[in-house]
């Protein structure tokens, strides 16, 4: 089958994932958007896993406020050039606002609470494939008033 360019878009567009990357995984999948997407998703882990032991010091702290809860978190990154990109924001918000809703006591329980279909851990997991650095949430606290 033809790999065209709309369908690498698309791909792109779903998954994050660079575009030579997209392209592979369709031919892989010859086509298929769904096993392509599962192709890049067990390549994403096992570049997850070579990033592993990096060391992720650099990063933000940020805050949500729901009624009388408030949550603040700190999320690395291994550069603060990540810790400026959208996409690094966005999972930052996402996982700050997760985490006061939730109310995890431990980094276990926050680790383990659902976004969507995907727990805290996948989320992170996922940016540091799409990213390319290592991502991890060294610390948080949930405040009630």
């Amino acid at each position: 089958m033809e790999i065209t360019a709309q369908m690498v878009k698309e791909l792109r567009e779903s998954t994050g994932a660079g575009m030579m990357d997209c392209k592979k995984a369709l031919g892989e999948a010859n086509g298929d958007m769904e096993k392509a997407v599962d192709i890049l998703r067990e390549k994403g882990l096992g570049q997850a896993a070579k990033k592993a032991d990096r060391i992720a010091a650099e990063g933000v702290t940020a805050t949500y406020v729901d009624g009388n809860t408030a949550a603040l978190i700190e999320l690395n990154s291994e550069t603060d050039f990540v810790a400026k990109n959208d996409k690094f924001q966005a999972l930052v918000a996402t996982v700050v606002k997760a985490i006061a809703q939730a109310k995890p006591a431990t980094m276990e329980e926050a680790l383990a609470v659902k976004v969507g279909d995907k727990t805290i851990e996948e989320l992170i997991l996922e940016g540091t494939t799409v990213i390319g650095e290592k991502l991890s949430l060294r610390r948080f606290e949930v405040l009630t008033k």
